[in-house]
């Protein structure tokens, strides 16, 4: 069983800044999720690299150390993701970032989906029919 949870943009920027208004909100769900064990369950970190893009996020900066620490992998936006991410961009109309998170969620074959958002909306649209879980930070 893999439980796969994604980080948005404003997990991404929460994350990487103490000085964000929900920094404490995002690490605690972030420790909670990467430390759950289940069992026969591997839990995956992600954020798609077009929302690292838009959160500003540069690994090679000191921001950045929270995210090698926590093993949050980085899912980049190859040919294929790219497809689906435009069309979900023009069935939709959601964002480029929001647009390659659902992307994510519709090319995952993970038994179960997290994303960390401040935009439940756009996440829900973003998914479509597929199941996901939605914590609001």
């Amino acid at each position: 069983m893999t439980h796969l949870v994604i980080l948005d943009n404003e997990a991404v920027g929460a994350l990487a800044s103490a000085d964000h208004p929900k920094h404490r909100r995002a690490i605690a769900h972030t420790q909670v999720v990467a430390t759950r064990r289940r069992r026969a369950a591997t839990t995956v970190l992600v954020v798609p690299t077009s929302v690292r893009v838009e959160a500003g996020l540069d690994r090679t900066s000191s921001s950045a150390a929270f995210f090698g620490s926590m093993r949050i992998a980085d899912v980049p936006l190859d040919t294929a993701a790219a497809n689906t991410a435009a069309a979900l961009r023009h069935d939709t109309g959601v964002s480029v970032a929001d647009a390659h998170l659902g992307a994510v969620i519709a090319t995952s074959d993970a038994d179960r989906i997290t994303v960390l958002t401040s935009d439940p909306a756009d996440l829900a649209t973003a998914a479509g029919a597929k199941a996901i879980t939605i914590v609001r930070l």
